[in-house]
């Protein structure tokens, strides 16, 4: 998984698939440890003691939910990245998770081909975005709901922030945004937040909505 030592944390109440989910994820290249707790509050109190890169999240649960726990997620543990996994496909419910700053919704049919993949691209590119969460996104966009549109007289973007995004949207990661433009990395991490303190964007999601709502790309 790109050369990376990824540490997995699972929080789903169903013990099942709880364990079998636990079981696939050791098999994938780069996994080096895995957790699963039965509840959010779990998840949590397992966060506070143990660095974790990527919490696979269940919705519904006791105790403390999925949509709670993201919440204390995002505050308090800002380099865990958050895959929601669950049966419900309400587009509403999954452009409100993205809106709190949830890096990536599946559902519990996904293949393990998908969960591996969206594993790779939020670790790579802090984010990751299947069918469901581009008409999420869309629908998002398209009812008015979403965020006020940007202030291109306050805070425009600059044609090169322009082209980042757009790469960005494309799902490359800096390197590869690096080698194509052929600027640092470094200067790549630089135009990204620039670009997300001027779209206000709390992750890589939020600048590809952005994206969308102002029309620099379509999905």
């Amino acid at each position: 998984m790109d050369d990376k030592a990824i540490r997995v944390l699972i929080a789903d109440d169903h013990t099942l698939f709880r364990k079998g989910m636990s079981m696939m994820v050791r098999t994938f290249p780069g996994v080096v440890s895995v957790h699963d707790v039965e509840n959010g509050q779990k998840a949590l109190d397992y966060l506070s003691e143990n660095p974790v890169d990527i919490l696979l999240l269940d919705l519904e649960m006791p105790v403390l939910d999925g949509w709670e726990t993201s919440r204390k997620v995002v505050e308090n543990f800002h380099d865990t990245y958050i895959i929601m996994i669950s049966m419900h496909d309400s587009l509403k419910l999954i452009s409100d998770l993205i809106e709190i700053g949830v890096h990536s919704y599946l559902l519990k049919s996904a293949e393990p081909e998908e969960v591996q993949k969206a594993m790779i691209s939020v670790i790579n590119n802090d984010f990751y975005y299947n069918q469901l969460v581009a008409k999420a996104l869309h629908q998002k966009v398209k009812s008015g709901n979403a965020d006020k549109f940007f202030d291109e007289d306050k805070n425009q973007l600059t044609k090169r922030e322009v082209e980042i995004l757009e790469l960005i949207c494309q799902e490359l990661t800096m390197k590869e945004i690096g080698e194509k433009l052929f600027i640092s990395e470094q200067t790549i991490h630089t135009h990204r937040k620039n670009l997300m303190r001027k779209t206000e964007a709390k992750n890589a999601v939020g600048l590809v909505k952005f994206a969308i709502q102002n029309h620099i790309v379509s999905l």
